[in-house]
C-alpha cells in the first residue's frame, strides 16, 4: 500500500475559468408571468435582452424578468502551495 500525503493547510486562488473553450458566462432569461425561457447564449446578453423585448411586444403584460448567468470558476494552488510545485512539475493536472 503506498504513502498518501495530507496537507492540512494551503492556500488556493479562486479565479474564473480561463481554459480553452469555456465560456466566461452564459445568459439566460425567465419571464415571471409565464415562465417561458429563452435559449441560453454563450458569451453575449444581446441575444437574450432581444428574446425578453421581443417577448413583452407579444405579451404586454409580461415586464418582469429572471436573468440568469451561469460563469465557471477554477482554483489553482498558490505561492507556496505543494501542489503548485507538482502541477509545475507535471505531477498534479492542472
Amino acid at each position: 500500500m503506498g504513502s498518501r500525503t495530507i496537507i492540512k493547510a494551503a492556500e488556493w486562488t479562486l479565479s474564473a475559468e480561463t481554459a480553452e473553450g469555456a465560456p466566461s458566462a452564459i445568459f439566460s432569461v425567465a419571464c415571471i408571468a409565464c415562465g417561458a425561457e429563452s435559449e441560453a447564449a454563450d458569451n453575449d446578453r444581446l441575444p437574450v435582452e432581444v428574446w425578453a423585448l421581443k417577448h413583452t411586444g407579444l405579451n404586454p403584460t409580461h415586464r418582469q424578468y429572471q436573468p440568469k448567468v451561469l460563469s465557471f470558476w477554477r482554483v489553482d494552488p498558490a505561492p507556496g502551495n505543494p501542489y503548485l510545485e507538482l502541477q509545475a512539475r507535471g505531477g498534479v493536472q492542472r
